[in-house]
């Protein structure tokens, strides 16, 4: 699989950074709305949206219910509708799903990547004591391995 690339102006990338930032020490998550090209994927509107990870909805035991706002993430079904409703609306597709990662590398987790789509990229900003830092994107390989994705300003 070639390197592919998402486009994103500046101002989206704050955005990314602001909300991670607001919902530290837990996880934020939100949906990305732009173009699909056979150049990469260009980045139109950033939507973020609560963090709706339920473990009682996960099926976990209680075991394994140490996870919860801060180390998962989960997107409402209503906000993906809400989103899809835009995006057809613009006509606009869904192209990423970002979110944070606090105190914790910018790399996605096994629990990212058995829960991700290969049509997204996903956008993850690693956020070290209330601080956001490093930020990559991320999309699925052929084989549903995390291949990293190059990041454009849009100038």
């Amino acid at each position: 699989m070639k390197n592919t690339i998402i486009k994103l102006l500046p101002e989206h990338l704050q955005t990314i950074r602001t909300h991670a930032e607001s919902t530290y020490p837990d996880e934020c998550c939100g949906i990305i709305l732009g173009y699909l090209a056979s150049a990469g994927k260009t980045v139109v509107e950033i939507i973020p949206t609560a963090n709706a990870w339920n473990t009682e909805a996960a099926n976990f035991t209680d075991d394994q219910k140490v996870d919860d706002e801060r180390r998962r993430y989960a997107i409402a079904p209503q906000d993906m509708l809400q989103a899809q409703r835009k995006a057809r609306d613009s006509s606009l597709n869904i192209i990423s799903i970002y979110h944070s990662h606090p105190d914790h590398p910018a790399v996605p987790s096994e629990c990212d990547r058995l829960y991700a789509w290969p049509e997204y990229s996903y956008i993850i900003v690693s956020v070290q004591n209330g601080k956001a830092g490093e930020l990559k994107s991320w999309s699925l390989d052929n084989n549903h391995q995390f291949q990293l994705e190059t990041i454009k300003d849009i100038i």
